[in-house]
């Protein structure tokens, strides 16, 4: 009794975890779906906030580039190496600015020394990307706020957008624009959806139900096993 009772919580389990798996892959194939369709084509946002588009929804709004005041998001890789994204602030006439990932730089090699980004646009541009969240921490010793004091551009890890708001001083969307990869002024850019692809959640799930099966097996074995003697 104890054996089918422990066979059976196992199996439910290992169900249940299956079930989960799948699910979050359904989840993550609508989010692969969105996105391959935010690239379709591009909406002029205009005056709108970015939060009245779906994320990763390509979009060209019109601003000035504040070089002066950009943030560094320290802990980036690309291809295995170190660097920062450079999120440079887009001011736009009569609505909040809108920080603008640029793209990925190398790290220098020292903290003492940044990586030039320097900027040497004044006059108004189009800027054509795809809307994005900011990037979050998975823990929060992960995270760091920018710097205060008037040292620009501003090393940070994770921020919360309230924190970048108040360092710029001025209002701030909570969504940012990743800089389409053929746009000018842009660094490395290789866009992806951020965690695991659909696949992995599927196979997970997989596995979970050949435990499942595989505790329903070893049940019936020891059954037969007990019943013979």
């Amino acid at each position: 009794m104890a054996l089918t009772l422990l066979m059976a919580a196992l199996a439910a389990i290992f169900g249940l975890l299956g079930h989960w798996q799948w699910r979050l892959g359904q989840q993550r194939a609508a989010q692969y779906a969105r996105f391959e369709r935010g690239a379709a084509h591009v909406l002029a946002l205009g005056g709108a906030p970015l939060r009245s588009v779906p994320l990763y929804q390509r979009i060209s709004v019109r601003g000035r580039y504040d070089g002066a005041h950009q943030f560094l998001l320290d802990n980036s890789i690309h291809d295995g190496a170190d660097g920062y994204e450079v999120l440079t602030p887009l001011l736009r006439p009569g609505a909040p600015a809108v920080l603008v990932d640029r793209g990925w730089v190398a790290f220098t090699g020292s903290r003492s020394q940044l990586p030039d980004t320097h900027l040497a646009v004044s006059d108004p541009v189009t800027v054509i990307g795809r809307v994005g969240p900011l990037p979050a921490a998975g823990l929060s010793f992960g995270r760091a706020p920018p710097p205060p004091g008037p040292q620009w551009p501003k090393v940070t890890s994770f921020p919360r957008a309230a924190e970048l708001r108040t360092a710029l001083g001025r209002p701030l969307a909570t969504r940012i624009i990743l800089l389409d990869p053929a746009a000018a002024h842009g660094y490395v850019r290789t866009w992806t959806l951020p965690g695991m692809p659909a696949l992995e959640n599927w196979g997970y799930a997989i596995q979970w139900w050949a435990f499942a099966l595989t505790a329903g097996v070893i049940w019936l074995v020891l059954s037969l096993r007990r019943s013979r003697r």
